[in-house]
């Protein structure tokens, strides 16, 4: 193990992070100007719920998957504080994705997930139907897993200065070395005024948690020339083969502007493509930026968690450690094509800021989700059955009219899900396509168990997003759609739903496309 000391210049002027797999548009608002909580310093990049389609004009739907958590946990410890939850800051997707569902494992390695659909009737609304998409990754045993290098980047500057910052980041971060393996490679720099490198390629947990307890917060936000350290360190001691990320650990509170936004993303990309991936860990309240940290992990190829307990940081760098580091497909993609002759409407629960043109489905060149060891994804779209009175209303003219009904021949299936995917090492991707049946639509009962459980969770997100289509259907209604759980987190979820019912009003902040 080497230890050594690097100090690095100030803050260069104007760094910013941007963008989900590409340069934020010309002309939009950057992270600090991003939608939150008026009464405090917290920044969200909110996003419309996501509208209504017809079939017949666009029976189209793409997204890349997400498996970030860190809205749940966010907003637990918003509802757990009793303060005001931003419609801003829930990503449905990133609710439903908190829990794990029974999705049968893969048959065999050669597709590295399975794919599961179900339909249900929807609890708020018996005239349409919820069809959910379920993605499950092969499992790999902690012992399996390829080597890893890992570099933990922490902010230790004064506003990590509380009891629910770099406390329980020393906490986190010595829970991960706990899990880690002989031959993995560890390095720590710390970033405020400037960046110090603690440690560098260490391979013992003892040494790794004794330079954690000695970190102390002061001075500024150093994070531009702490990430470029960063990605140096990661190259330096590279495994050909192994797992190459970095961790960042703050509260996301960047001292940036706009100036190099630009450069900064394409050194983020730059190392993505190279193969050092960025996983985000957010702690703290106040001044806490989701937006930064959700976007950047994206950016690198990585995953955005929010730790607000000791057992958070359990379930996240420990549990679900071989996830959190493993990527098993890369640049995933989801697209279903409705069969106007059986789904007169559509629209996807969620998702909004994973959208994707029709287009890039199949250009290779467009980035999109990872997807982890044991990682699940689950994507839910409430559907109209043609025929029946949807939530448009009807047209005028007869050009403007929902197309007829194909023949009969062309009714036997509702929707075709398609999925596109790259091997970690791969270079073109591969196809999955996986009919859902017109029969199924029609003969969908009541949702039950772990159906039951998603679809309290995804009304549970669209609730605190004040989404109107849940009609009357209210906090009371989700605790009992999911009924009775023995599982602590679902257990913990249920007492979220009692919590919600009686929170402060819901804070809605002008988006920063306003």
């Amino acid at each position: 193990m080497r230890f050594r000391l690097i100090l690095c210049c100030p803050l260069v002027p104007g760094l910013m992070l941007a963008g989900c797999g590409g340069s934020r548009p010309s002309g939009e608002a950057g992270y600090e100007a991003m939608a939150g909580n008026p009464e405090s310093g917290e920044r969200y990049d909110g996003k419309a719920v996501s509208p209504i389609h017809r079939a017949a004009s666009e029976p189209v739907s793409t997204f890349a998957v997400d498996v970030d958590t860190a809205s749940y946990a966010n907003v637990r410890r918003m509802l757990m504080g009793g303060q005001p939850v931003p419609a801003e800051a829930v990503r449905t997707e990133e609710m439903i994705n908190y829990f794990r569902y029974d999705y049968p494992a893969p048959a065999d390695r050669s597709a590295p997930f399975s794919v599961t659909t179900d339909l249900a009737v929807t609890p708020w609304n018996p005239g349409t139907r919820l069809l959910r998409i379920g993605l499950r990754g092969y499992d790999v045993p902690r012992a399996q897993r390829p080597a890893a290098n890992l570099v933990f980047m922490v902010d230790v500057s004064g506003s990590m200065d509380a009891p629910d910052k770099l406390p329980l980041v020393r906490q986190a971060l010595s829970i991960l070395a706990d899990g880690l393996r002989a031959d993995d490679s560890v390095s720590i720099i710390t970033y405020a005024g400037s960046v110090q490198t603690l440690i560098e390629g260490s391979h013992d947990p003892a040494g790794i948690k004794a330079a954690l307890s000695g970190l102390e917060a002061g001075g500024g936000t150093a994070g531009g020339p702490a990430l470029s350290m960063a990605y140096d360190l990661a190259r330096a001691h590279r495994i050909p083969g192994g797992i190459n990320r970095i961790v960042m650990a703050t509260d996301g509170d960047f001292n940036v502007g706009l100036s190099d936004q630009q450069g900064l993303e394409a050194m983020v990309r730059q190392n993505r493509e190279d193969g050092i991936s960025l996983t985000t860990l957010g702690f703290g309240q106040g001044n806490y930026n989701d937006a930064m940290m959700e976007a950047v992990a994206d950016l690198g190829n990585g995953n955005h968690a929010y730790i607000d307990s000791a057992m958070e940081a359990r379930k996240v760098l420990d549990e679900e450690l071989s996830s959190t580091l493993f990527t098993i497909a890369r640049d995933v993609k989801v697209q279903v094509e409705f069969n106007p002759a059986v789904v007169g409407e559509y629209r996807l629960i969620g998702y909004e800021n994973r959208a994707l043109r029709e287009e890039d489905f199949a250009d290779d060149k467009v980035d999109a989700g990872e997807l982890g060891a044991g990682h699940q994804v689950t994507a839910l779209y409430e559907i109209v059955p043609a025929g029946q009175q949807g939530w448009l209303p009807a047209r005028k003219y007869a050009a403007n009219a929902a197309a007829t009904p194909a023949p009969s021949g062309d009714a036997s299936e509702a929707a075709t899900v398609r999925l596109r995917y790259r091997l970690p090492n791969g270079t073109e991707s591969r196809l999955i396509e996986v009919p859902v049946a017109a029969g199924r639509l029609a003969a969908a009962q009541a949702p039950a168990g772990d159906m039951a459980f998603a679809i309290a969770v995804a009304a549970f997100g669209q609730k605190l997003r004040g989404d109107t289509r849940l009609g009357r259907f209210d906090y009371g209604d989700i605790a009992r759609l999911a009924g009775p759980q023995g599982d602590y987190w679902r257990k913990e979820f249920v007492e979220l739903t009692r919590l919600a019912a009686t929170r402060p009003p819901t804070v809605t902040a002008t988006s920063a496309a306003e």
